[in-house]
C-alpha cells in the first residue's frame, strides 16, 4: 500500500505523521504554521520528514490532510462574493432565516443578527415553479434566468448559488439554470441546491448552499495551490482531505463541496483517538485535543463518535453531517489578563498562535499565555521538541508576574490561577458533549492529545471523575494520524416525509438501495475499489409535529428483519436517553441518506518491550514542581526509553518529541503494551 502521509494544519504548529502501510514504520514532525500560506509550512514539513524517512517526495502513495482554511474563511468573513438564484416570491429567504435567537431560555436582550451570506442586492428570483411530489407547474424562463444572471454579473459576484423551492423532489431547473450560469458567467462556480443537500425545509438547504457557494473559490484556490506545490516537489500521488464527519473526499470533490470540509480540523484528532483506543482495547472515550489556539472536545462510545446532522462555525448553523466536536478557546497560546473594571482573571479566547506565540518561545510575544504558566510553574522543561527547541523561562516568569501584579498575589499563584481557569473551560465544554447529552462522564476513560493535551489530561479527569486519563502514543501528532488512517466517505440524502405508519420496509430498502449505488459510483470514480466499499444507511424519525429529528443508523438487513417497529423501537429509546420522555403521538420519517465507505486501514500499533515494571532506565534527571500550593520533588522521564509495565508515580513530567505529559501528585501511571500511558489515582 506504499507510504500515506497526514497533515493537520493548527493554529500553530502544523503537525506530519508518515508510515509505510506495508511494514507500520511511522516518522513524526511537527513544523510552526505559516498563516500567511499554510501551503509553506506543509511543504517545509514535506521536506523534512521526507528527509527522516530517508525517501523522495515522489514516493507517497497518499496525501492526506485535515484543513481548517473553509472554517477559517467563515470566521473571518473571508469567503466570495454569492449571488444567489431562487424562486419568484422567495427572495427574502435569506433574511427572514429561522426565529432563533440564542442565550438560554430568555435568549440574548441584544443580538445583532449575522449578516447572511448571501447580500439581499445580490439575491434574484426566477420564474418558474416544482410542487412538492417534484411536478412542474409552471415552466422555466429562460429569457428572464438569463436577465437575472445579467444583473448578478453586474453586481460583480464571484460565486453563484441556486436554490429554488421543492428542488429536492426534481432539481430539473436547478440544472437548467446551471448551464445557463456557465454561459452567463463563464468561470464563476455555480453550487446548486439540490446537489449539495436534497432534503426539504427551504431555509437549511438555501443556507447550506450559499455557504458552500461562499468558501467555494478560497478552497478552490487553496487546493489547486497545495497540489501545484506538492506536484513541483515532485509529489504524484493522491492528494484527500478530511470531511467534517471523519471519512475523506478526493480533493476535487472537496473543491466542490467545501461545506463537507468545514470541520476538517477538529475529526482528525477524533478519528485517530479511535485508532488509539481499538489498540488499547478502551471503547469509550471522551476527547481533549488541546492545540495552541483552541480545545476540541468528543464523545466516543463502543468506538464510534457521535455524529450530528449539522455543522456549526460561529453563528453560521448548516446542514452537513460532521462529528459532535465542541470547540472552545482554550489552547497553550491563550492568553491571560486582568480586565480593569473587574479585577478578575481572565483566560481566552484571546490567543498569541503561531505569531508570535507565547512569550517563552521567544519570538516576540509579550502577553502571558498558558504555555507560559506552565512553564513557570514546572510542568513545561525547557527543552522541546526533542531539545530543538529551547523555552524561555525567564521571559516567561517576566509576563506571568504582569498578572500576579495585577491581581496582587505571588507568581506561582497566578501561575496556577491560569491553569485552573483554563481547565475549567475545558471541563465545560467535555460537560457539553457528556451530561448535557445523557452520558455519564465516570463511564469514559479522558483522552488528552494535542500538543499540550497531555498536559492537562490528569487535572481535567480529576474534575470529570474519568479515568483512566490517557496520553496517547505522538499525542502532538495525533490529529495527522487520524487523517492518514481513516477511510474515504461519502453520502447522500432524500427526504421522505411520510408517517411511519403508512411506509413499507419494502418502500424504504428499494430507495436505500437505489441511493447505495449512487454512493458506491462516487467512490467508485474516485479509484476505490469495489470490493472496498461497505454502505451503510441512517434514517432521521421524529415525533410528528416536531420540529427536529433523531439519527439513526440502520442496515437494510436489520429493517427487513425487525420492520419500522423495530426502527421506531430504537427511536424510542434514544429519544428517552436524550430527552427523558417519549411521546404517544405518531411516528414521521423525515430524511434518508446512504452512506458509502472505502475500507478501514487495519494499521497495528507497534508493541513495547515488556519491562519489570520500574522505570528507572527511562528516568532524564530529578526536577521541582510547584503543584497543590508548594514546591515538590519530581522526576522527567524519556517516553521513547519506556517499557511496557512501567508504572510511574506522580507527580512526574515524560517528555517526547512532540508533546509533554504531566502525571499530579496523587496519582499513578502505567504504561500499556502499546506504549500509551494511563493515568488513575492512586
Amino acid at each position: 500500500m506504499g507510504y500515506r502521509l497526514g497533515v493537520d494544519v493548527g493554529g500553530t504548529f502544523t503537525d506530519l505523521l508518515l508510515f509505510d502501510a506495508d511494514t507500520g514504520a511511522f516518522w513524526r514532525h511537527k513544523t510552526p504554521s505559516t498563516p500567511h500560506d499554510s501551503s509553506e509550512g506543509i511543504l517545509n514539513g514535506v521536506t523534512a520528514i521526507c528527509a527522516k524517512a530517508g525517501i523522495g517526495t515522489g514516493a507517497i502513495d497518499y496525501f492526506l490532510h485535515g484543513t481548517t482554511v473553509a472554517t477559517n474563511a467563515v470566521l473571518e468573513g473571508k469567503g466570495a462574493k454569492v449571488g444567489l438564484v431562487t424562486t419568484e416570491g422567495y427572495r427574502d429567504i435569506m433574511q427572514i432565516a429561522r426565529s432563533f435567537v440564542p442565550g438560554g431560555l430568555a435568549a440574548w436582550i441584544i443580538w445583532p443578527k449575522p449578516q447572511p451570506l448571501a447580500a439581499l442586492e445580490d439575491t434574484v428570483t426566477v420564474k418558474g415553479r416544482m410542487n412538492a411530489e417534484g411536478q412542474e407547474v409552471r415552466p422555466l424562463d429562460e429569457a428572464d434566468v438569463r436577465f437575472q444572471l445579467g444583473r448578478l454579473k453586474d453586481n460583480g459576484v464571484e460565486a453563484v448559488t441556486v436554490s429554488l423551492i421543492n428542488a429536492y423532489a426534481n432539481g430539473a431547473h436547478e440544472a437548467r439554470i446551471g448551464e445557463l450560469v456557465a454561459e452567463v458567467l463563464p468561470g464563476v462556480p455555480v453550487s446548486l441546491s439540490h446537489e449539495v443537500l436534497p432534503e426539504m425545509q427551504e431555509y437549511e438547504r438555501t443556507l447550506t448552499t450559499v455557504a458552500n457557494a461562499s468558501v467555494r473559490p478560497v478552497v478552490g484556490k487553496y487546493v489547486s495551490n497545495l497540489r501545484n506545490r506538492l506536484a513541483s516537489e515532485g509529489m504524484t500521488g493522491k492528494l484527500s482531505l478530511l470531511r467534517s464527519d471523519g471519512g475523506l473526499m478526493s480533493a476535487q470533490k472537496a473543491e466542490e463541496h467545501p461545506v463537507n470540509i468545514l470541520m476538517s480540523g477538529p475529526a482528525g484528532g477524533v478519528t485517530g483517538a479511535i485508532w488509539v483506543g481499538r489498540n488499547a482495547g478502551i471503547k469509550n472515550i471522551l476527547t481533549l485535543d488541546v492545540g495552541g489556539t483552541s480545545t476540541d472536545v468528543a464523545l466516543i462510545e463502543n468506538l464510534e463518535p457521535r455524529r450530528q446532522r449539522t455543522t456549526e462555525v460561529g453563528h453560521l448553523s448548516v446542514r452537513a453531517s460532521a462529528l459532535d466536536v465542541k470547540t472552545v478557546g482554550a489552547g497553550g497560546g491563550s492568553i491571560a489578563y486582568v480586565p480593569e473594571l473587574t479585577r478578575a482573571l481572565r483566560v481566552g479566547p484571546q490567543s498569541a498562535g503561531a505569531v508570535p506565540g507565547p512569550v517563552a518561545y521567544g519570538k516576540g510575544g509579550t502577553a502571558p499565555t498558558v504555555t507560559d504558566a506552565n512553564v513557570v510553574l514546572g510542568y513545561l522543561p525547557e527543552n522541546l521538541l526533542g531539545g530543538t527547541f529551547k523555552l524561555d523561562r525567564e521571559g516567561a516568569k517576566a509576563a506571568v508576574q504582569t498578572v500576579a501584579d495585577a491581581l496582587g498575589i505571588d507568581l506561582m499563584a497566578a501561575a496556577r490561577g491560569i491553569i485552573d481557569i483554563v481547565n475549567e473551560n475545558m471541563f465545560g465544554a467535555l460537560r457539553m458533549i457528556s451530561v448535557q447529552q445523557g452520558y455519564d462522564p465516570r463511564d469514559f476513560a479522558l483522552m488528552g492529545f494535542g500538543g499540550a493535551g497531555p498536559l492537562h489530561v490528569n487535572a481535567v479527569a480529576r474534575l470529570m471523575g474519568s479515568w483512566p486519563a490517557i496520553s496517547p502514543v505522538s499525542p502532538g501528532v495525533l490529529c495527522a494520524l487520524g487523517d492518514a488512517t481513516t477511510r474515504m466517505r461519502t453520502e447522500t440524502a432524500r427526504s421522505w416525509s411520510r408517517l411511519a405508519r403508512d411506509t413499507s420496509p419494502a418502500d424504504l430498502v428499494a430507495v436505500l438501495d437505489e441511493m447505495a449505488t449512487q454512493v458506491r459510483g462516487e467512490l467508485l470514480s474516485d479509484g476505490v475499489p469495489e470490493a472496498e466499499i461497505e454502505t451503510a444507511f441512517e434514517v432521521d424519525v421524529r415525533y410528528a409535529g416536531q420540529a427536529f429529528e433523531v439519527p439513526l443508523t440502520i442496515s437494510a438487513a436489520v429493517l427487513e428483519s425487525d420492520g419500522i417497529a423495530g426502527v421506531l423501537a430504537r427511536f424510542d429509546a434514544e429519544h428517552k436517553r436524550l430527552f427523558t420522555f417519549n411521546m404517544d403521538t405518531p411516528h414521521e420519517i423525515v430524511n434518508l441518506r446512504a452512506v458509502a465507505l472505502g475500507r478501514a486501514l487495519d494499521l497495528p500499533a507497534a508493541e513495547l518491550e515488556k519491562g519489570d515494571g520500574n522505570p528507572l532506565a527511562a528516568k532524564v534527571r530529578d526536577h521541582l514542581l510547584w503543584m497543590e500550593g508548594r514546591e515538590q520533588a519530581a522526576v522527567i522521564y524519556d517516553r521513547a526509553k519506556l517499557r511496557a509495565g512501567d508504572v510511574i508515580p506522580g507527580p512526574a513530567i515524560v517528555c517526547e518529541m512532540d508533546s509533554t505529559t504531566l502525571i499530579e501528585s496523587g496519582c499513578i501511571a502505567t504504561v500499556d503494551h502499546v506504549g500509551n500511558i494511563l493515568i488513575t489515582l492512586a
